[in-house]
């Protein structure tokens, strides 16, 4: 028997004219963009925490760079599996609400993770099993993210909406180190629990609120679809699941299995989860054990990646936006970037110097991160978005993520990589991974410019 809260509620359509029913769009759409946008943001605090923690985690119980990344990679597996089977579970469900939902047993988790830590063997079995199932649950937010804004916005003003929104896990990844520490140090006499326990608690309590606020869809409110508010055609995709009555399979099986431009989407997503992770999971560690910098800067620097990512993350849609809807190409633009940044910060022998690389590196490194995300929305009808987006998260995060977390430490530790070992293999590894993602979102570029100039020629002749 499926919960209430995620029944999907269609109402009849209003008797009003399209013009009279924007006027009473933008009330329900702002409540369910800011579910969706502080659930994620929430989603967020206890996910970082865990990044924030670790040097604590060493020095207070003397774990290992490897047992840190096993922990990691737990979250990094059932995430990723999670990633397709929970967005094909959620299709047809009231995508809103998933968000809460998974946000609130996250939440508990983290809550528990934070009761049982400690050095013994069992208790980190018990942190990886709790990290691990936290993942699975938090596995469904992105994609029902962009399902319920994909129902509530026109699309030419997608790649904003889904831009802006993506600041959300920035918020939260630069909110989490201060989160974590406020709660350790003011609720927790400095111990390292309360980077968990207080953050999960926080959680909790936005999940709660956010079951009660807007829903999925206009529809909802007997306003009609977003293409009859905005007077918009319908895409061919989902002109193509209406006539021919596609089940919720063979969806699956058309437009994600089968479908080359998600595929190439899906690898892009592999090598950019190993640059974006490998800055992200290593940033703290190589900045205090390398650079030299105290705990306290290595952290600041961590906040700076996510300053920076907010920071780009809205502009880079909005410039897609610009560009008609060529997101390929303004995600190589941003990766060309990249390669070139990863140098300044390799070598970074100020703390301006580290803190402004990792900045420059997060506005760049989430131009891809938002745009291939958004570039599926253009090859996929709304009734597959969230199983598209499930399966290019399932290998971003069981083969890119794992690999930044177990891979890129193993390296770091002494493996040579083509050669090269310690920290100098390890950037090189996300070099790489970059290049890689650069010319496969090249190739998208080119499938986008066929689309374009397709629906221009359909736009004249009507």
């Amino acid at each position: 028997m499926e919960l209430s809260i995620l029944q999907r509620v269609r109402k009849p359509t209003l008797d009003l004219s399209p013009k009279e029913r924007r006027k009473l769009w933008f009330s329900p759409f702002l409540k369910s963009y800011l579910v969706v946008f502080v659930s994620y943001m929430a989603m967020y605090l206890v996910r970082k925490n865990f990044n924030i923690a670790q040097n604590d985690m060493i020095s207070d119980y003397g774990m290992s760079l490897t047992q840190l990344g096993t922990i990691g990679l737990g979250f990094s597996i059932t995430y990723g599996v999670g990633k397709t089977i929970l967005n094909y579970w959620s299709g047809g469900k009231n995508a809103k609400n998933i968000l809460p939902l998974g946000l609130l047993l996250s939440g508990f988790c983290i809550l528990g993770m934070g009761l049982v830590m400690g050095p013994s063997s069992g208790q980190f079995i018990m942190m990886t099993v709790l990290y691990a199932a936290s993942g699975f649950f938090q596995s469904g937010g992105g994609s029902n993210s962009v399902v319920t804004i994909t129902n509530w916005t026109p699309r030419n003003r997608r790649g904003l909406g889904v831009g802006f929104w993506n600041i959300s896990h920035n918020a939260g990844g630069a909110l989490a180190a201060a989160v974590a520490m406020f709660g350790a140090d003011y609720f927790f006499g400095g111990d390292v629990q309360g980077m968990f326990i207080f953050p999960a608690v926080i959680a909790i309590i936005i999940a709660i609120i956010g079951f009660f606020m807007g829903n999925d869809s206009p529809e909802a409110y007997g306003l009609g679809t977003v293409e009859d508010i905005f007077e918009e055609p319908v895409s061919e995709e989902d002109n193509a699941v209406k006539e021919n009555k596609l089940t919720k399979m063979e969806i699956f099986k058309k437009y994600v299995l089968f479908n080359k431009v998600i595929w190439l989407l899906c690898f892009a997503n592999v090598f950019l989860y190993i640059v974006r992770s490998g800055i992200d999971q290593w940033s703290t560690v190589y900045a205090h054990q390398i650079l030299g910098f105290s705990k306290d800067v290595a952290n600041s620097g961590f906040t700076m990646f996510e300053i920076g990512a907010l920071v780009g993350t809205c502009l880079w849609g909005l410039l897609s936006d610009l560009f008609n809807g060529r997101r390929g190409a303004v995600s190589c633009i941003a990766l060309i970037g990249i390669v070139f940044t990863l140098g300044y910060y390799q070598h970074a022998d100020s703390i301006f110097a580290y803190k402004a690389s990792l900045f420059a590196l997060g506005f760049l490194v989430f131009a891809p991160q938002l745009l291939i995300g958004v570039a599926a929305i253009g090859f996929v009808p709304k009734q597959g978005l969230a199983a598209a987006d499930g399966v290019k998260g399932t290998f971003a995060y069981l083969i890119g993520d794992s690999f930044a977390k177990i891979g890129l430490g193993y390296i770091a530790e002494g493996n040579p990589f083509f050669g090269l070992d310690g920290w100098t293999g390890t950037f090189a590894a996300i070099k790489a991974a970059a290049i890689a993602c650069c010319v496969l979102m090249a190739i998208v570029a080119l499938f986008e410019e066929i689309k374009i100039k397709k629906l221009a020629r359909q736009s004249l002749a009507n």
